[in-house]
């Protein structure tokens, strides 16, 4: 059976884990949790070579020596002439594969917990995509979280995985609840398998002026050692849209394979903290800090010493000169601050 190509998307600039996720190290190249940074994870847990092919990254040139130290010769890197979201990223990828090549489209700065159950999740979506279908993880929801898509389950196919009987964009918290009373709703974490030849079909009926400058784009584009640079003016015209809208929300091919791998997008320091865990008074300090009296407190520091007293629920990030403080509930909003926005 031919292998699954890791398809690795390094396009996030983690502006809501500023200070310490910036434009010049963004968090897909920190190592958030533990001594990986999150790029060579998601490198790591396809790295087996019976199961997996050579991963194609795709990424801006602004961070082509960060993948490229981390990639060590393992891969190709298509260099993105602009950020126009995952549809078109996704694209530039399925046009330098063959047709018949599986690809498993993964972002770059997600952690997951159990490697072992993102593989064999791997193989069933690579078996339904060899099929015909697109296929989505549906990662085990585990809360009523409203910052994540949804997928509703549908009818079973084979042994492989369901229909997917349709997408919810971020809900209400009662609609959160709702779906998680429900248990036939998984969180949608952005990561795909699919025929290469497939999804560019299915691209060109639904977004086809899309698919054409992509098209052209590698047609026109050139190959230097392990890059490939498509051509900008050709890809300058795309207007950058998800491959949720563009794709798996009008294809009546979706599938879905339950995923339940420990799995977190690290979205902000809040996830960050549940991510990485605490004592059993829910704190977690990392660097040179003391807490007294303090429940649900993460402290980040680089550098100097951070003492905290009788504090819930806030984090508190110190990096260089810069120091972020939060309530878990205001994670969400750090890359909002004016650091964030200009780094």
């Amino acid at each position: 059976m031919a292998s699954i190509i890791p398809v690795i998307l390094c396009g996030g600039s983690g502006t809501r884990l500023w200070p310490r996720s910036r434009a010049v190290r963004p968090k897909p190249f920190l190592p958030l949790i533990g001594g990986t940074p999150l790029f060579r994870e998601t490198l790591d847990r396809c790295g087996d070579e019976t199961c997996f092919g050579a991963p194609v990254v795709v990424a801006g040139a602004a961070h082509v020596a960060l993948v490229e130290e981390q990639l060590d010769g393992r891969g190709t890197l298509i260099v993105e002439p602009a950020a126009k979201n995952t549809a078109a990223a996704i694209a530039l990828a399925a046009c330098r594969l063959d047709e018949d090549a599986i690809m498993l489209v993964c972002p770059s700065d997600h952690h997951i917990g159990d490697p072992a159950a993102f593989a064999q999740a791997a193989t069933k979506a690579g078996e339904l995509a060899r099929e015909g279908w697109l296929v989505a993880f549906g990662i085990a929801a585990t809360a009523p979280e409203t910052g994540f898509g949804y997928i509703k389950q549908g009818a079973p196919i084979e042994d492989a995985g369901y229909r997917i009987e349709r997408f919810v964009e971020k809900p209400d918290r009662d609609t959160a609840e709702a779906f998680l009373a429900d248990g036939g709703y998984a969180w949608n974490g952005g990561i795909f398998a699919f025929r290469a030849g497939t999804f560019m079909d299915e691209l060109s009926s639904h977004r086809p002026e899309l698919a054409d400058a992509v098209r052209k784009s590698v047609a026109q584009g050139r190959e230097e050692d392990a890059r490939f640079y498509p051509d900008a003016g050709a890809f300058s015209v795309i207007e950058g849209e998800s491959v949720d809208y563009a794709v798996m929300e009008n294809t009546r091919s979706a599938a879905m394979v339950p995923a339940d791998m420990r799995w977190s997008d690290i979205g902000n320091w809040q996830a960050l903290h549940e991510a990485r865990g605490g004592d059993s008074d829910g704190n977690m300090a990392q660097g040179d800090v003391e807490m007294v009296d303090c429940r649900r407190v993460m402290v980040d520091s680089d550098g100097p010493r951070v003492s905290v007293i009788g504090l819930e629920d806030v984090i508190v990030v110190v990096d260089g000169n810069d120091v972020m403080i939060t309530t878990a509930a205001g994670a969400q909003k750090v890359g909002k601050l004016s650091g964030a926005v200009n780094q």
